[in-house]
């Protein structure tokens, strides 16, 4: 038997009130609402998990405490033996990160005539692009409007958006949906070529394009395919361990380590790009994740060490609907496209507690509370709480073999365990999903560190304090070009001096002034599993 006795009595009242369920329209929360149920439900609000940040341009500024043992840990060159002297690698535009963003720059600054290179510390295309399923956003049907698509974007993110960053976003959205189909993105489409486009937590219109359930699977295959048939270097298992400034104060490349071999080698460039992607596997507040295993925020701290300022690093994502059972999978994404399909979260009790559809923030708190104050989480075997999303509605909605046809990853992902969601619900709880924010830049995507550009997960002030679905594969590939193309543009007139590592210096001689010991090796790179006994 797969479920416990204890859950297949809750999924009993589930299915005794799935029809009027279905039929049921769960009203909005007002702002009021929201705000009263984020602070007192959503990990963002709760003080233990933060703490303050005593050296840099965020001086005094709250930080979730993992990642500030990162800003306070200690540079890995001060251990080695780094010659500047020696040059391996000497190109216009570096990219640090093998993800969407990343390849989406390489491919533009190469296109733009640069001489480019990636160096990434897995493979090119092992990043969170791979692992999105629900879809990209683009307001580019009749009724829509990229000034309705702001309005979405800025009312998810609590105002606290860049308006010049989320002006560009949604203003290149539909260039950017032309630009992945041409590249040859299969994306779903009617009879007669119309892209399908349907509903997202906090859309306004339906504008969320996909690729079945492997929307980011298939915009990376596209991408990494167009980096390789452009002949564009790729240096895997290599990760960035320090940026390098030159004698003006200006980025000039990094420090490369040889994940396999450990060997150090030097990049030098003209400018820089930062697309490392997202902090899922810090495992802030002990939160699961559905990141992909190199997401330990290393261009954060990079970036810091060397100048830049962090903005909104003291808010993350931690989408709904992450897997709450079978154990195997724990953590693991179920897409918001299941909500938007019509599934909906229900309570032990067989109860609808939220709105589907409501922000992801919103969503979280709401099911966080439903399994701690109100009691009506469903216990799972390895004593946690969860709720049910009720899949099977979906197929009744729509007509049978429609979750088939539309979510087969997820799908075959369950079946793999005995569970066929196409005739049981699932049960869930929130996941560590996204960096919300990261590296300050301007619109031209240059952080404060002349000629280091930034896009993707690593950039902060998009999405402002909550991102809505669809708009991260919308970030990376706006943001990835975008860098790539000004970088390119700004590398022609670049005259690098003579290289150094004086920042790492000044900033371990600031900790040593705070008093820090102890210090853990600095970035992470990978998070640590091994049991401890």
């Amino acid at each position: 038997m797969i479920f416990t006795e204890e859950m297949l009595a809750s999924m009993k009242k589930v299915e005794a009130a799935r029809e009027a369920n279905i039929a049921l329209e769960p009203r909005r929360m007002t702002a009021e609402e929201k705000e009263k149920l984020l602070a007192d439900y959503h990990p963002d609000y709760k003080d233990a998990g933060f703490t303050t940040i005593r050296i840099g341009g965020n001086k005094g500024q709250k930080c979730p405490v993992e990642l500030n043992e990162m800003l306070e840990g200690r540079s890995r060159v001060l251990d080695m033996k780094v010659d500047l002297d020696k040059v391996d690698y000497d190109v216009d535009v570096l990219v640090i990160g093998g993800g969407g963003a990343g390849s989406s720059a390489a491919i533009e600054a190469h296109a733009a005539g640069a001489n480019v290179m990636i160096v990434t510390k897995l493979r090119i295309g092992d990043a969170n692009t791979m692992m999105a399923e629900g879809g990209i956003q683009a307001a580019d049907k009749p009724g829509d409007s990229p000034a309705q698509h702001y309005l979405d974007v800025m009312g998810g993110g609590h105002y606290c958006n860049r308006p010049e960053l989320v002006k560009k976003l949604v203003s290149d959205g539909p260039e950017a949906i032309q630009w992945l189909n041409k590249l040859g993105v299969e994306f779903d489409k009617a009879e007669d070529g119309t892209m399908i486009t349907t509903h997202g937590g906090g859309t306004s219109r339906k504008r969320m394009h996909a690729a079945a359930d492997y929307s980011g699977a298939e915009i990376m295959r596209t991408l990494r395919d167009e980096v390789l048939n452009r002949g564009i270097p790729v240096v895997d298992f290599t990760a960035a361990i320090e940026l390098i400034l030159d004698e003006n104060g200006h980025a000039a490349g990094a420090v490369l380590l040889n994940m396999e071999t450990g060997e150090v080698r030097v990049a030098r460039a003209k400018c820089v790009i930062l697309a490392t992607g997202g902090a899922g596997r810090m495992h802030y507040q002990g939160f699961p994740t559905s990141n992909h295993y190199g997401a330990t925020a290393d261009g954060l701290v990079l970036a810091y060490r060397a100048g830049a300022k962090l903005l909104y690093q003291d808010t993350l994502q931690y989408h709904p609907t992450g897997v709450a059972f079978p154990k195997q999978i724990y953590g693991a994404l179920v897409t918001e496209k299941v909500r938007s399909m019509g599934a909906k979260l229900v309570n032990s009790e067989g109860e609808v507690y939220v709105h589907p559809l409501e922000t992801r923030d919103v969503n979280a708190a709401a099911l966080i509370r439903e399994c701690s104050t109100n009691g009506k989480g469903v216990p799972t075997p390895d004593g946690g709480r969860a709720v049910w999303l009720d899949t099977p509605m979906i197929d009744m909605i729509h007509g049978e073999g429609t979750l088939e046809k539309r979510l087969p990853a997820m799908l075959r992902m369950y079946l793999k365990f005995g569970i066929d969601m196409r005739k049981t619900p699932i049960l869930v709880y929130p996941t560590l999903h996204y960096q919300n924010g990261g590296i300050e830049i301007t619109v031209d995507g240059q952080s404060g560190v002349e000629n280091l550009f930034v896009a993707g997960e690593a950039v902060g002030g998009i999405h402002g304090r909550n991102r809505l679905m669809g708009n991260s594969l919308l970030d990376i590939i706006v943001f990835g070009r975008n860098a790539g193309q000004q970088a390119a543009k700004k590398a022609k007139g670049v005259t690098v001096g003579k290289l150094s590592l004086e920042h790492v210096n000044r900033y371990e001689a600031e900790l040593e002034a705070l008093g820090v010991k102890d210090q853990a090796p600095s970035p992470k790179l990978l998070p640590d599993y091994t049991r401890k006994f």
